[in-house]
């Protein structure tokens, strides 16, 4: 994935708000890149762009030889909140219900479904209602109608923040080991320095507004054996922590 000289102003008829400027990014097949910054940096509105749900005011995102021009199924995308699942149906209508729309065949999209919910641990849930689930289960379910689709790249808008903590260290430990094992190319928004370092190859600093590069860095504590839990106490970790903080505080010093 591709991202050329994206900008993007909100009321630009009015009062003009400048929330991404220049922003140049490319995203391997295969990586976990988290993107971190400050409130208002317009991490969520570069994701929305990326999953084709805003037009940029400017610059272009490219996925292979195509450019990102709206929605597709080759981006999944899960958000913070998990009011995008549908009330209507069960846990598994919810997961297969992209399936569905395709028309996928109902031996194979019925295959599927329990690939995914045996991924994502919610198989002995697929016949309850969204509602009757926990949040963290509910994320589980966004997650893995995400990735029945197949996509070509997930995306994911602090798909924990509304977690409490110990749920949200249970997911992350979670959707690590989903990459780990299938490889598909992630670019996850979050707060969270740890977070980012816990589960990401890649690690991209934004700016305050207007949101911009400020860092890229390469991290390597997915690819560990550990637990989460024992990462978080490595000095190595720490210390990466302590850089990314680094590279936060300094754009809004200067």
């Amino acid at each position: 994935m591709r991202v050329v000289g994206i900008e993007h102003v909100y009321g630009a008829n009015g009062d003009p708000v400048v929330a991404l400027e220049r922003l140049d990014l490319t995203i391997e097949p295969g990586e976990f890149v988290c993107l971190v910054g400050p409130s208002g940096c317009g991490k969520s509105t570069l994701l929305e762009i990326l999953a084709g749900l805003r037009p940029a005011t400017a610059g272009e995102v490219h996925l292979g030889d195509r450019r990102v021009v709206g929605p597709s199924r080759r981006r999944g995308v899960v958000f913070q909140q998990s009011t995008s699942l549908a009330p209507w149906l069960s846990v598994a209508g919810n997961v297969g219900f992209g399936l569905t729309l395709r028309r996928v065949p109902k031996a194979e999209r019925a295959a599927r479904v329990r690939l995914e919910l045996a991924r994502v641990g919610l198989t002995d849930f697929a016949d309850r209602w969204v509602y009757e689930l926990s949040g963290g289960m509910q994320q589980r379910c966004q997650i893995a109608r995400a990735l029945a689709n197949d996509p070509d790249v997930l995306l994911l808008d602090e798909p924990f923040g509304a977690l409490d903590a110990f749920t949200r260290e249970k997911l992350q430990g979670e959707l690590r080991e989903i990459w780990r094992t299938s490889r598909p190319t992630v670019v996850f928004v979050t707060h969270s320095v740890e977070e980012a370092t816990l589960l990401g190859t890649r690690v991209v600093v934004m700016s305050p507004r207007p949101g911009r590069v400020v860092a890229d860095r390469r991290v390597d504590f997915t690819h560990s054996e550990r637990s989460t839990l024992e990462l978080r106490s490595d000095p190595e970790f720490v210390a990466f922590c302590a850089e990314l903080r680094a590279s936060l505080a300094a754009p809004a010093a200067r």
